[in-house]
């Protein structure tokens, strides 16, 4: 059953998604502010608009409004009040974005933590290369140095021969 691991490693990933969210604390800011612009909207909703009966339906229309549902079952009708929900859609933008880009860091976060592993062991095996590049180059280095003395021996040595050739074959 590919299916059932497949929805097991789903679930892991989200769980741990989720754990990486709640250690961010800027989450849990978001999440306070959002909150107190709720209230906060949902009391002055209640304050400006007629058309807005208790404090309850304020914060839910603003509730209704910040998350771009729209119900249309409680809706501010006064200059004032729609102006208030204009904003709070505005609002409701901004922190839904903020979420998201919460979660993008969260996310790609992680892909940043192991790509800082790899990225080690890239810059670990490029210090292993050029360190054998470096012996290779000094055993090349010995090796030309021991050719350049033998030929210097050999150019040595078949002068010292040519030499010998001409005292046996000149006579004295």
């Amino acid at each position: 059953m590919p299916w059932l691991m497949e929805f097991r490693n789903a679930l892991q990933w989200g769980n741990s998604l989720r754990a990486d969210l709640f250690k961010a604390k800027n989450l849990g800011y978001l999440v306070l502010l959002a909150v107190l612009v709720t209230l906060a909207a949902g009391l002055a909703l209640f304050l400006v608009d007629p058309n807005i009966k208790t404090p309850l339906d304020g914060v839910w229309s603003a509730w209704v409004t910040m998350t771009h549902v729209g119900f249309g079952d409680v809706v501010p009708i006064s200059f004032l009040g729609r102006l208030l929900a204009a904003v709070l859609i505005l609002l409701g933008l901004v922190l839904f974005s903020l979420f998201t880009a919460l979660v993008s860091v969260a996310l790609i976060g992680r892909n940043m933590d192991a790509l800082g592993v790899e990225m080690r062991r890239v810059d670990q095996g490029t210090a292993r290369i050029e360190d054998e590049e470096d012996r290779i180059l000094r055993e090349l280095a010995r090796l030309h140095e021991r050719m350049e003395a033998l030929e210097r021996r050999l150019a040595t040595a078949s002068e010292a021969d040519a030499s010998q050739k001409t005292r046996v074959e000149s006579p004295p």
